[in-house]
């Protein structure tokens, strides 16, 4: 775990541990700091990841990397029952006080406490990037989800304008902690966002892993000119 006097984040490895801890220390402010460094586009975000995975009331789906249930609320406004899962327990009971009508539990996206073939969609958001093995947590949605159900992975991505690349990516090291040092409870922590999204691969890149983990189908559709990208399976 790297420190500083400003706070803590984790290291490009992943560890569970550093991670969970990186987002307990994030938690009361992260619903505001996501809207303020987004300039509001996680709402839009979050309607079109609901969208896609086309949930139908009294269907069940899983929500990976939940955090404070945002985005599960978001879910169930479908009619499907919407279940949130989180390994940052900060996160969690953040989330349970300002949303006590959303399931949140904890979870580790490498080992879900669910039975196979429990959920007919599983949805995990701009949190794939923070898990320390992605095929493995690729397959461990896959086990969870029935035969034909469905994956939305909503991620941050590679914009697929060169000029505005290079803008955003100049954003993300050098305006984004600035931003973020206004609203967030931990500002060093978005020092490691701007760092674990550069390192990110791009949509076919992760479109390639999605299929190796036992997804059919998949495509992909960049949101915000591919800043964001939703990659979407089903499960063979």
């Amino acid at each position: 775990m790297s420190r500083t006097p400003q706070g803590q984040r984790a290291s490009l490895d992943k560890q569970p541990h550093e991670v969970a801890a990186m987002f307990d220390g994030v938690a009361e402010r992260y619903d505001l700091t996501n809207t303020v460094i987004s300039l509001g586009q996680d709402r839009s975000w979050r309607r079109s990841t609901r969208a896609a995975l086309g949930l139908r009331p009294g269907e069940r789906v899983l929500d990976v990397g939940a955090g404070t249930g945002v985005s599960t609320r978001e879910l169930a406004q479908s009619g499907a029952y919407a279940v949130g899962a989180d390994l940052s327990l900060g996160m969690l009971y953040a989330g349970k006080r300002a949303r006590p009508e959303v399931p949140l539990l904890a979870g580790d996206a490498l080992r879900l406490p669910f039975a196979d073939a429990s959920f007919d969609a599983v949805t995990i958001s701009f949190a794939l990037r923070n898990v320390n093995d992605t095929d493995a947590a690729l397959r461990e949605l896959a086990r969870v989800t029935r035969p034909g159900g469905r994956l939305v992975v909503c991620e941050f991505s590679t914009p697929v304008n060169p000029a505005f690349r290079t803008v955003y990516l100049s954003y993300l090291m050098r305006s984004l902690p600035v931003v973020a040092r206004t609203v967030s409870s931990n500002p060093d922590a978005y020092v490691y966002l701007a760092e674990s999204v550069r390192a990110w691969p791009d949509q076919a890149a992760l479109a390639g892993r999605v299929a190796a983990a036992g997804w059919g189908r998949v495509a992909w559709r960049n949101l915000t000119g591919g800043v964001v990208a939703l990659h979407r399976g089903i499960r063979e």
